[in-house]
């Protein structure tokens, strides 16, 4: 119980004493230990890297599922680590409804046989449709979701400790410039000026170690940054792949159903006028003032 009060004391300690050496930063009364270029460039990849990855996830979420609140819905199931709801889409709708209009007007009329054909067509897109959501996620949007869950995660953690130790860093940098101008003072609270200084520069010998050895620990989670790109590049090429063969299955369906239209189609009636011959479609044509004369 006593190593458990002094350690919540040690921790406390340290926060204020970050706290100070950050208000000092910010007033520009204390220096800072600046990392060196490299670090800095991985750094700036690393969070280019992950606001890109997000808008890039935001944006094919909202082409796979356009309703919003449909993406909220399945954002809180995945949430409460339920499985997403199987809903029909707008196509599968869309196809249902007009297999019942059809039936209702009749399906050995034109119309409504039309009705039922396409609403079969629309039927069979919209399970296209659903194959290329499942394979999307899976080979794009998964990997994505994954790579900001876990690897950014653990980058943005560890830069947190790294930051925490720069701090105690240049505050026992500060303590030991403070304590070398107390050099030749008298004893204070009963301890010496060198014993003061000796204290803060064994201090500092440790912040230096931890601060070293956690830069050490960052820098090579923000290196696997700069190497995942390679995986996110054989996600693209697996979507787009996954993209081309959905509408190529949807302009498959599509001719199908327009040739099915077209076979079912009556000739149009032909009309005769003065030895000429028209069809009831075609426009009516307007007489020629020299007809009218």
């Amino acid at each position: 119980m006593d190593f458990n009060v002094k350690k919540l004391v040690r921790e406390a300690g340290n926060a204020i004493s970050r706290y100070v050496q950050l208000t000092e930063e910010k007033l520009g009364t204390s220096d800072r230990t600046e990392f060196d270029v490299l670090f800095e460039n991985l750094a700036e990849l690393s969070d280019n890297t992950k606001n890109w990855t997000e808008k890039i996830l935001r944006d094919t979420e909202a082409v796979l599922t356009p309703n919003p609140g449909n993406r909220v819905e399945d954002y809180l199931f995945e949430k409460i680590d339920k499985k997403k709801p199987n809903r029909l889409s707008n196509l599968e709708y869309l196809g249902l409804d007009m297999i019942e209009a059809g039936n209702d007007f009749g399906p050995g009329t034109s119309y409504g046989n039309a009705l039922i054909k396409v609403g079969q067509y629309e039927q069979k897109l919209g399970v296209v449709e659903r194959e290329f959501i499942a394979a999307a996620n899976q080979c794009f949007s998964t990997p994505l979701q994954k790579f900001l869950d876990n690897e950014m995660k653990t980058v943005s953690k560890e830069r947190s400790i790294l930051e925490s130790k720069r701090l105690d860093l240049d505050a026992c940098k500060n303590r030991v410039r403070k304590a070398r101008g107390m050099l030749g003072m008298p004893a204070k609270d009963g301890v010496s000026p060198e014993y003061a200084l000796e204290e803060a520069e064994r201090d500092l010998r440790v912040a230096q170690s931890e601060f070293d050895r956690q830069q050490e620990i960052t820098k090579l989670l923000l290196e696997g940054v700069s190497s995942s790109r390679a995986g996110h590049l054989r996600c693209l090429h697996e979507f787009v792949e996954a993209q081309s063969n959905y509408y190529a299955k949807c302009h498959e369906l599509m001719k199908e159903l327009q040739q099915d239209l077209q076979s079912d189609r009556k000739p149009s009636p032909v009309l005769r006028l003065n030895s000429e011959e028209f069809s009831s479609t075609s426009a009516f044509i307007e007489p020629t003032d020299e007809s009218q004369a």
